[in-house]
């Protein structure tokens, strides 16, 4: 009889935890439309790793800064260099989705033509799904990917529902890595151009968001080739899109 009422309050209580999940990560997202966070999973991540690894001196630097104390070169260059549809869409960008499926299936194409292997494939995020990403979630590959795929649109919606863009913008200008454990516009502006976030110029915004998303692989203290080619071009996109003035659209 014991057992019995043990299975049925086991089984009573396992359909609950999607509900449980549900109201849980509505109130974590709500809360931080109000609170800055001070750390990211990533961030958390990329920490525990090195520890794990045999570096626990390791040390993350953030330092977060309102976005009306980020110069606002930085969020136009991010928008600029990775979402110019930001301020329209809700969450997903399903135009630049289709494009980067013909763009990969063309390079997938072309590779299985030479025998080599699959280069320059492009994605399709928004800041507001890589907000979600590096907020709440984990790096990587492996098994866990599709599992980590459903949770990365649920957070988006979640954050495009809770959230102006604005506030999406700012956290993401601040959980962004833009250097080896470097995070946030604070931090880099500090670490590569020796001065506060709020003096950021175009060229340098542009450099910062041109080693996105392989912040470990590019340098934006000393561009190479291509970060300077990238950074040029997202110039070019900030006057297009209206500059700073582009700000203003943002709810």
């Amino acid at each position: 009889m014991a057992e019995g009422r043990w299975r049925r309050r086991l089984r009573g209580f396992w359909w609950k935890l999607p509900l449980l999940f549900v109201a849980l990560s509505v109130a974590q997202v709500l809360c931080l439309r109000f609170i800055d966070p001070p750390l990211s999973a990533f961030m958390v991540e990329r920490w525990l790793g090195e520890a794990l690894s045999g570096n626990p001196g390791f040390r993350i630097a953030n330092d977060w800064r309102d976005l009306k104390a980020i110069s606002p070169n930085l969020p136009v260059a991010l928008v600029a260099a990775e979402d110019q549809n930001f301020a329209s869409h809700h969450g997903f960008d399903l135009d630049a989705i289709k494009r980067a499926q013909a763009h990969n299936q063309k390079m997938v194409e072309r590779a299985q033509r030479r025998g080599t292997e699959v280069k320059r494939l492009r994605g399709a995020s928004t800041i507001s799904q890589q907000t979600a990403k590096n907020l709440f979630l984990w790096q990587g590959a492996g098994p866990t990917r599709w599992l980590r795929k459903g949770l990365e649109v649920w957070y988006t919606a979640l954050i495009e529902a809770l959230w102006p863009k604005w506030r999406i913008l700012e956290v993401y200008a601040n959980v962004a890595e833009f250097g080896d454990g470097v995070y946030g516009a604070q931090a880099a502006s500090r670490r590569f151009f020796g001065k506060d976030a709020s003096r950021l110029t175009p060229a340098e915004a542009a450099r910062l968001a041109a080693v996105l998303p392989s912040p470990r692989r590019y340098s934006a203290a000393a561009p190479g080739p291509y970060v300077a080619r990238r950074a040029a071009s997202i110039q070019r996109q900030m006057r297009l899109i209206g500059g700073v003035g582009y700000l203003r659209s943002l709810d």
